[in-house]
């Protein structure tokens, strides 16, 4: 046991699961800077928390719902104070730049962007963490049928974005 009561093969598990959080959080916020600062915050908060874990097998939901928690949290802050930019920090940022080719993944993380948390978290779910209807449903406490209703819904939201035409009349 560490110091702060974490069991080493907790600590193992919570590295393992590094990449894959950092991968969550940069797909949900669109921003590597503040996807990383949620992860520390994170990995912060499981260890501090990891009594609360009930069922280590549930790390990686329990890991994500905590990010897309301090996620919501920070969006709420920002909305109460607004955001600072520093402009030298905008030098590298994809939403502002223009690529020599690849406009449709720009179109696509635009889109992306636009769309409700809740659409952005599901898709996030299927596209980039590949989870199974049965896993995101285990993740997000709903049925089955629930989340391939959401999961349509977020995509027929994303194709309306894209393409003007996919709107429903």
């Amino acid at each position: 046991m560490h110091s702060t009561g974490v069991t080493r093969a907790f600590a193992d598990a919570l590295t393992a699961e590094l990449p894959g959080l950092r991968r969550f959080a940069v797909a949900l916020c669109g921003d590597a800077a503040l996807a990383d600062d949620l992860v520390q915050d994170c990995i912060e908060r499981a260890l501090t928390g990891a009594h609360a874990l009930r069922d280590a097998g549930r790390l990686g939901p329990w890991l994500r719902a905590v990010v897309r928690n301090l996620f919501i949290d920070e969006v709420r802050r920002r909305k109460i104070r607004g955001t600072g930019v520093d402009m030298q920090d905008m030098a590298d940022d994809i939403a502002l730049s223009v690529p020599a080719s690849g406009g449709a993944a720009r179109d696509v993380l635009a889109a992306a962007a636009r769309l409700s948390e809740e659409h952005r978290h599901i898709l996030i779910l299927a596209g980039v963490e590949e989870l199974s209807y049965r896993e995101m449903s285990a993740e997000l406490a709903v049925p089955v049928g629930t989340v391939m209703s959401r999961l349509a819904r977020a995509r027929a939201a994303l194709r309306a974005l894209l393409d003007p035409r996919e709107r429903p009349a």
